[in-house]
Order: C-alpha cells, then structure tokens, then sequence
C-alpha cells in the first residue's frame, strides 16, 4: 500500500464510518453554538443557521447509522454485540433519535430546542468517545 492510495483509503470495509461519523457530530455541536449566540445577541440570524445544521445533522445520521452496521459486519465480522461495542451501540442509537427529535421540535417547539440541543451534545459527545474506544484510538 502506497502513503497515500486513495482507492484503498475510500474502499476499506470499515472507513466510511468513521469518516462520516463526524460530519452529524460536528453540526449538531455547532447548532447548539449557534443557538447560544443567537440567544445573546437577540439575532434570528444565527437561528436560522443552527436550525440549517441541525437540519443537516439530521439528514447526515442515516447513512452514519448504516456505515456502522456494515463496519461491525466486515470489520469486526459480525462478532457478538458485548461490552464497549453494545454500549457505543446503545449510544449511536440514542444519539440518532436525539438528532432527529431535536430537528423535529426546533421549529415546532423552540423553548425546548436548547435543552433539547443541551441533551442531544452531551449523549453524542459520549457516543463518540465510545467510539474511538471501539475503535482502539482511545484507551
């Protein structure tokens, strides 16, 4: 394998989950920065930008969710679901419907978006520390 051989970097069984896991983890973070600013400052601006995130964020958890069923199929060749791996599992999970609730209720039900948005981080921050766990790049 060459240093950098793209095709063996995009093709890998296992990847494309952990390159795209970021994507959802990163929007939903920074909606949430979004919203704290536009809660100072009074601007709907930065409103509309969080929700563009969220909204994202939420479009983005579907193929995350399936790029880690496949990851543990090939990768870890759809070995018993136990310890770390059941946990992140649980977490990826709730991570998901937190996003997808939270993109949900932002319009309909802004008081409850923050603490929503709050809730949504928190699990997803350690969903994705579980994760590097799995992973072997946390110890």
């Amino acid at each position: 394998m060459r240093f950098f051989d793209l095709q063996h970097t995009l093709l890998a069984k296992h990847a494309q989950h952990i390159v795209l896991v970021h994507f959802p983890i990163a929007l939903v973070m920074v909606a949430l920065l979004f919203d704290l600013l536009a809660l100072r400052w009074r601007d709907r601006a930065w409103d509309r930008v969080a929700y563009c995130n969220l909204s994202i964020a939420a479009l983005s958890v579907f193929p995350v969710i399936i790029t880690g069923l496949l990851a543990w199929r090939w990768q870890l060749e759809a070995a018993p679901i136990r310890g770390a791996l059941r946990l992140h599992l649980i977490l990826g999970i709730t991570s998901a419907v937190l996003v997808l609730v939270t993109w949900a209720i932002a319009r309909r039900a802004p008081r409850l978006r923050l603490p929503f948005e709050f809730v949504t981080v928190t699990v997803v921050a350690a969903t994705a520390h579980l994760g590097g766990v799995v992973a072997g790049v946390v110890t």
